[in-house]
């Protein structure tokens, strides 16, 4: 069975069916076999595994998937790829295509409906890059119960994605899906491996969910909101940060600063030096005068 992710064969599928790019949805498809097959090295799948795929395009990376996993839920955007996939898929009764926007799809209904009858669920997708960030925190902040995310995006976001305190590339991001993964690069990938080639460098990631949080927090979406409160403008301190973005902040600088005094730390650093471990006790501390209460 010839392989999807050649060039050649690429080609082939793309003027079979008329297809042309849109920039729009970030289409960027993969023509590297070895490079797909690394991609799902790192994934570690069995049998017993089940997938949940983003942006499959004609299912270059799909094919590579479902050779080893057990059960394969892609979803696609683009109604024009569903019989490219319908066909390119055939050979693997194990791959379900469902047409959706992930961001709009109810994971929970999902794992109940495909992954009864698996030990894992694994995410592995080449993402459209105009999206990397809201896809990723959706898996994280549904709770469904993924143990891995294998990820290819832009490098320049992976590297905020796995940074540590104290760099330039640290932020809210970084401490968002640090707090619930343990993240790392995986691979480097060139752009000749694409078509058309992306204006930017491609790196995949390797998200293992953490067995504990680092820090135990009241409420994990406080935490979340004074961390992003903290690197409004990066260049300022922690403390002028908390009181432009906290509700009344100004006001209630004397508060804040009580919250600092209480947690032992230093008011004039900024965000970028804090590890995830500060951010939540600083968050605990903020919690009872200034989170908002649900509606």
């Amino acid at each position: 069975m010839k392989d999807i992710a050649t060039p050649n064969r690429t080609k082939e599928i793309l003027e079979t069916y008329g297809f042309s790019f849109k920039k729009s949805l970030g289409q960027n498809f993969l023509i590297d076999v070895n490079i797909l097959k690394n991609i799902v090295y790192h994934a570690g799948l069995t049998k017993r595994t089940g997938v949940i795929e983003v942006g499959p395009g004609i299912g270059a990376l799909t094919e590579q998937i479902a050779r080893e996993a057990g059960q394969v839920v892609s979803f696609e955007i683009d109604g024009r790829l569903l019989p490219v996939l319908e066909d390119t898929l055939s050979p693997y009764p194990n791959v379900k295509i469902i047409h959706q926007d992930i961001l709009e799809a109810d994971l929970n209904a999902v794992m109940e409906q495909y992954f009864t009858d698996v030990d894992e669920v694994v995410v592995v997708a080449n993402l459209p890059y105009y999206v990397t960030t809201p896809i990723i925190l959706k898996f994280l902040m549904s709770k469904v119960p993924i143990e891995r995310l294998v990820i290819m995006m832009q490098k320049e976001v992976a590297d905020r994605i796995t940074a540590s305190p104290g760099t330039k590339a640290y932020g809210s991001l970084s401490i968002a899906i640090q707090y619930y993964m343990d993240a790392e690069v995986a691979m480097i990938v060139p752009k000749t491996v694409f078509m058309p080639q992306p204006n930017v460098e491609s790196a995949v990631i390797r998200l293992s969910r953490k067995t504990e949080a680092p820090v135990e927090v009241i409420d994990e979406d406080f935490l979340f909101e004074v961390s992003r409160g903290s690197f409004v403008q990066r260049r300022k301190t922690i403390l002028n940060n908390l009181q432009t973005s906290l509700p009344n902040g100004k006001e209630k600088k004397d508060t804040i600063l009580e919250a600092f005094e209480k947690t032992g730390i230093d008011p004039g650093r900024r965000g970028e030096t804090l590890t995830i471990e500060e951010f939540g006790r600083l968050a605990n501390a903020l919690y009872p005068d200034f989170h908002r209460p649900q509606k």
